[in-house]
């Protein structure tokens, strides 16, 4: 399904988050704290986040997704200036020793995967220890009116002008349903807390 729509990976995201999703990457990229760090963006898509971890400093990026087609789109946009290292892993089982990155990053990857506590795991295990963590993703919004307005605008409005205009109505219905077992923001840091990270 990401294969599908890597072409137009960039331009849905744009279009869905209002044109927000660049600074919230910006955001996500500052908090690691990266200058001078060896950085593991996981889920690294077209490679927005990891162009992001280079501009703010990071001594190396390795960008890995498991959709070649992405892979390949983020390396024809970005170049060979930005000095990443592009590989194609499966988030669920890295090929990295323990305690191999200053910090690990994911944009928008939690939701898709099929064990949310093992990619935890796997995240937290390839980090140094003191290292950091941060996942740019999407939650439940709260149960009120606000949050019920959210749901309304994401399912009914968003994710349907996003199939249209993508050529591709499966992929993106899938985004609501994709928050169906996910835990919200307390579950998720509580699940990050069992595994052993400390988190801010």
């Amino acid at each position: 399904m990401f294969g599908r729509i890597a072409g137009r990976y960039d331009l849905m995201n744009r279009v869905m988050s209002g044109g927000r999703d660049g600074h919230w990457r910006s955001l996500a990229a500052a908090a690691v704290e990266p200058q001078g760090a060896r950085v593991l963006d996981i889920g690294s898509g077209t490679g927005d986040l990891a162009r992001e971890l280079r501009r703010f400093g990071a001594t190396s990026v390795v960008a890995a997704d498991f959709t070649l087609p992405m892979l390949l789109s983020a390396r024809a946009k970005q170049g060979t200036a930005l000095q990443t290292d592009w590989l194609q892993a499966d988030a669920l089982h890295l090929p990295f020793a323990d305690a191999s990155f200053d910090g690990v990053t994911s944009g928008f990857l939690l939701r898709n995967l099929m064990d949310l506590e093992t990619g935890l795991a796997e995240m937290l295990r390839v980090l140094v220890p003191g290292g950091r963590l941060v996942a740019l993703d999407i939650t439940h919004p709260p149960h009120n009116l606000y949050g019920s307005a959210l749901r309304f605008g994401f399912e009914r409005v968003i994710t349907p002008v996003a199939g249209l205009l993508s050529g591709d109505r499966a992929a993106y219905r899938y985004l609501p349903s994709s928050l169906g077992g996910y835990p919200d923001a307390e579950s998720l840091a509580e699940i990050l807390t069992t595994l052993g990270a400390a988190h801010t």
